[in-house]
């Protein structure tokens, strides 16, 4: 089949796991034989992360909607020829859907949408999404039904594509060879966390719950972010210096994975499917974590993991507390989270719903 000119654009600056969906999908469908670029802001640190992944990137000043990046856009759109642009936040999306329709070019919208935050109801919204789009893609169904029920979108134009982790790669371990590596105690019981720094990933809920829970178990947060210097000195504001690894940023988060007991996830805000969250049940990590978002998608409660109300230390350490004391429980949830990720969110299914969408909208153009 011929290959396609896949552009996406992206004007968010941060790293996470929209980000990482991106590069991941690109990387993808060029091993397919698509031809992939990706537009982004010169500071972004997708930019930067790009060349790691094989994908071509281009800098223009599009992280703010203002005159000087629609210009940019425009002018390098009507100066390279593509067959489906995917826009990922809502700052590109605007710029990408009037720059296309300055040019007056038929090359159709792809708009991903990858987190619950309420899109704002209204004729500009509709515009964007069921006119300017020609397809949008959520990231999990109830982020779906959200757009449905909430916006009232057409059903029709929107298709659930959860995000694919490679089940081949993210697997079980060996534990006590992923502790010593990176210096992590041996003989306690690890909660972890994989997450960016920002206040709705529930970092200061999981600390507060660490306060009511036995010195056995210590917790390790991996990633970096915004609230970094706040959650700092709230560890030393509630004496758990000591029971708390801060690791940073991990290029490859499997090991540090590997080296869990169990993972904790308690968002209570924006979330879509977390990609963290998909990692870490396939490497069979039982998990608590909270019914927002497309989370209730993964977790379905006592069979693929333990839900807790979102920001509720008392019941995320009852629930983590649970898990520390019932071998049997772990293994069981583990084993139950990784046949339903296996099955649900492969990378290669992801990859051929992407492919079959881009395919449809750019031969309806």
């Amino acid at each position: 089949m011929t290959p396609l000119r896949i552009v996406h654009t992206e004007s968010s600056l941060g790293w996470g796991g929209q980000e990482i969906r991106i590069l991941s999908e690109a990387q993808g469908l060029m091993r397919r034989g698509h031809d992939l670029k990706l537009l982004c802001a010169p500071q972004a640190r997708i930019r930067a992360e790009a060349p790691n992944w094989g994908i071509p990137v281009v800098a223009l000043p599009i992280d703010r909607k203002r005159p000087r990046g629609l210009r940019a856009l425009t002018t390098w759109l009507r100066a390279n020829r593509s067959d489906v642009l995917n826009t990922h936040s809502s700052t590109d999306s605007w710029l990408a859907a009037l720059a296309l329709l300055a040019i007056g070019r038929p090359v159709p919208i792809v708009r991903t949408r990858h987190i619950s935050a309420q899109v704002p109801r209204g004729p500009l919204s509709r515009w964007l999404y069921m006119r300017a789009a020609a397809c949008v893609v959520t990231t999990g169904e109830a982020l779906k039904r959200q757009l449905v029920v909430d916006n009232g979108f057409a059903e029709s134009r929107i298709e659930s594509v959860p995000t694919g982790i490679d089940a081949g790669r993210f697997r079980p371990g060996e534990r006590k060879a992923s502790r010593a590596k990176f210096g992590l105690p041996q003989d306690k019981t690890l909660v972890g966390i994989v997450a960016t720094l920002r206040s709705w990933k529930g970092h200061a809920h999981l600390l507060e719950a660490m306060t009511r829970l036995p010195d056995q178990i210590e917790l390790v947060i991996v990633g970096d972010g915004p609230q970094r210097a706040a959650l700092e000195q709230k560890v030393v504001d509630l004496g758990l210096r000591g029971r708390v690894h801060m690791q940073g940023q991990q290029a490859d988060v499997l090991p540090w994975l590997r080296a869990l007991d169990i993972f904790a996830l308690p968002s209570f805000a924006n979330e879509g499917v977390p990609q963290a969250l998909v990692q870490a049940m396939l490497v069979e990590l039982p998990c608590v974590t909270t019914p927002v978002g497309g989370i209730p998608e993964l977790a379905e409660h006592d069979r693929t993991a333990l839900l807790v109300p979102p920001r509720d230390p008392g019941a995320l350490a009852a629930a983590i507390e649970r898990l520390a004391g019932d071998e049997g429980l772990r293994r069981e949830l583990g084993e139950a989270a990784r046949k339903h990720c296996v099955e649900g969110y492969s990378y290669e299914r992801m990859l051929d719903r992407m492919e079959a969408i881009y395919r449809d909208v750019a031969g309806a153009a």
